[in-house]
């Protein structure tokens, strides 16, 4: 991979190559969140090319959560399924441009996004 001349874009790939699995979860959720607040501005905004691309982008990244799961265990199933009720929220507010719908795929994203956070933090001491 070419490193990118832009410094922000070279930090960015560094900070992406050297995480951990769990803070690239993390980095994951909070795209998701950012992509989503930039679709719920094109939607206020009329912008429907614009939303359409956030709400692409947040879809993409709820994919990307579902492919990483290990279905080997019933709670990546139980968290499968929670992902696609957030990618159907997602696809509903792409097709209805209407903002309710976001407001239920943020909520979960945050609520998730807060329990990977805390899993992280147990992975990293057992003991706490």
């Amino acid at each position: 991979m070419a490193l990118a001349q832009n410094p922000y874009a070279r930090y960015k790939e560094q900070a992406i190559s050297t995480a951990t699995p769990e803070k690239l979860i993390i980095m994951l959720f909070d795209g998701a969140i950012k992509f989503s607040g930039q679709a719920r501005k094109a939607i206020e905004e009329k912008d429907i090319p614009k939303a359409n691309e956030f709400l692409i982008r947040c879809q993409d990244i709820v994919s990307e959560l579902m492919n990483s799961l290990n279905m080997d265990f019933e709670i990546s199933r139980q968290i499968y399924s929670i992902y696609e009720y957030i990618n159907y929220n997602f696809l509903q507010a792409n097709i209805h441009k209407d903002v309710k719908y976001l407001d239920e795929a943020d909520h979960y994203l945050k609520e998730m996004r807060a329990t990977w956070i805390e899993a992280a933090k147990l992975a990293k001491n057992p003991k706490a």
